[in-house]
């Protein structure tokens, strides 16, 4: 299964596949010194490596790497109002942020490494962790794999936190790749959560997304 078409529903997020048209919101999102705080030490990503790498490389990945992609996350509630109203820019309307689900390049595993990335305005809200939870829930139900990891700097707890109530589990610490981060002589860490112990836990949130191929009004 690729990812092309596929859409996520949580409560309150719609998740569907990036596309070129997300351009100017991914630009605006990496131009937020916080948000890049624990990516780049908080530089922007220039537009012209969004436009001819990051976006690219997302579509070429779903659809070659069986569910792999990157998702944007819109505002439930916005995308109904803009849609009720015919707004041909629906698909567009109220942009979060995005999310991720990416092969290793050299693992042999049925294995998917998990990430995210929200706009300053949706931290707080639960959402990062809503929307992680609809990915674990998809990976594990829809897509032939076993394990889902995460990564990031071990001094971000904000992100540590998402995570955890995502059901991920630290599994190893080990050293900054870009030491000219603050915090990173506190080195990484990483998350990861087995099928076997998903299936096992019976998480209340286990199957709250809704995965289809097209939008739900």
């Amino acid at each position: 299964m690729g990812n092309e078409e596929l859409i996520i529903e949580t409560d309150r997020l719609v998740l569907r596949p990036v596309s070129i048209v997300d351009t100017d919101h991914l630009v605006e999102l990496d131009s937020d010194p916080a948000v890049m705080r624990y990516v780049t030490g908080g530089t922007a990503t220039p537009r012209e490596v969004i436009e001819d790498w990051v976006i690219p490389r997302a579509l070429a990945e779903a659809s070659h790497r069986g569910g792999a992609g990157v998702w944007v996350a819109l505002d439930r509630l916005d995308v109904v109002a803009a849609r009720s109203v015919g707004d041909p820019h629906a698909e567009t309307s109220g942009f979060v942020g995005w999310f991720g689900l990416r092969a290793p390049r050299h693992s042999s595993q049925s294995e998917f490494e998990l990430s995210y990335r929200l706009r300053r305005r949706a931290w707080g809200r639960g959402l990062a962790t809503e929307g992680a939870r609809a990915l674990v829930q998809l990976s594990f139900t829809e897509l032939s794999i076993s394990r889902i990891f995460a990564g990031t700097m071990a001094v971000n707890a904000a992100s540590r936190r998402v995570m955890e109530k995502s059901g991920l589990r630290l599994a190893r610490l080990h050293d900054c790749a870009d030491t000219s981060i603050a915090g990173s002589e506190r080195g990484e860490v990483e998350y990861e959560i087995l099928k076997t112990h998903w299936e096992s836990s019976s998480f209340p949130w286990a199957q709250s997304a809704r995965i289809a191929t097209s939008m739900i009004a």
